[in-house]
């Protein structure tokens, strides 16, 4: 992509440029490798979007990766600090709740490009965007329950907004891996392109928001996400059980099975 400047350095797994025509990128990386969070990058991802909003010259931000894929969640290192500490757990849990709250609450439109897998932490980046452009290709994932732990981050307050009560219960349930294409049609993106035009459509989406009304775009927001707003209790009980989940057995088996790469064996019993 042409034109990012002015790089803010979040870390080696996140970095904002800002280019001249008033987009913001919001990049994970690393490049070519595959993106996730770590402890650094979670803590950025809930205070980004006020300061980018309080920057001059940013009028829309576009959020994308130059991995080989979106962003696949929290790293091991911080899935496992979060099993063995209750103040990470809690940190975690503030940060999930500004990461979520930030996004709904910014003024300048944010546009998502998802290539490849968007896990965890990443689909909440993804899908919280206000308008997704995902590859045919895309791989969204909610991957909590399979890990051992409720679907909190961001998924009980806006998937049956965007795809139904019935489906946001089979994908999150089950774990299911969701295509672009699949993502479009169910309605929990916005629009599906070619892989070889993601880039290209988010960032000519991005950039005629840009060109757009500042207080026109931000009112309608606004206006739109108190949709969210209404539903937030939801997302505050299904963010603290998550972390009650961690706690718990189940969490230690299922983060033991991934790391294994075997199935779960979860018992129920904590």
């Amino acid at each position: 992509m042409d034109g990012p400047s002015q790089p803010w350095d979040l870390g080696p797994h996140l970095q904002v440029r800002i280019a001249d025509d008033g987009v913001a990128h919001v990049i994970f990386g690393p490049a070519g490798g595959m993106p996730f969070t770590d402890v650094q990058a979670h803590a950025h991802l809930g205070t980004i979007w006020g300061r980018l909003q309080a920057t001059p010259g940013v009028r829309s931000i576009l959020v994308r990766s130059e991995g080989k894929g979106f962003c696949a969640g929290g790293s091991p290192e911080l899935v496992a600090a979060m099993l063995d500490s209750h103040d990470a757990r809690l940190r975690t849990m503030q940060e999930a709740r500004a990461i979520v709250q930030g996004m709904m609450d910014c003024d300048l439109p944010i546009v998502s490009a998802i290539n490849g897998a968007a896990v965890g932490a990443g689909a909440a980046v993804a899908l919280m965007a206000d308008i997704t452009v995902a590859g045919q290709r895309a791989k969204i994932i909610d991957g909590h329950t399979r890990l051992g732990v409720a679907a909190g981050d961001h998924a009980a307050v806006l998937w049956p907004l965007l795809c139904g009560m019935a489906r946001a219960k089979y994908h999150l349930l089950l774990c299911n891996t969701i295509s672009g294409q699949e993502a479009e049609r169910i309605g929990l993106v916005s629009l599906a392109v070619a892989d070889e035009e993601l880039d290209a459509r988010a960032l000519q989406i991005a950039q005629e928001l840009a060109r757009g009304s500042p207080t026109a775009l931000a009112f309608t927001k606004r206006s739109l996400n108190h949709w969210l707003r209404a539903a937030w209790p939801a997302f505050e009980h299904s963010l603290a059980l998550e972390m009650l989940g961690f706690a718990g057995r189940d969490a230690r088996e299922g983060f033991a099975a991934l790391n294994e790469k075997r199935p779960a064996s979860f018992g129920g019993a904590q």
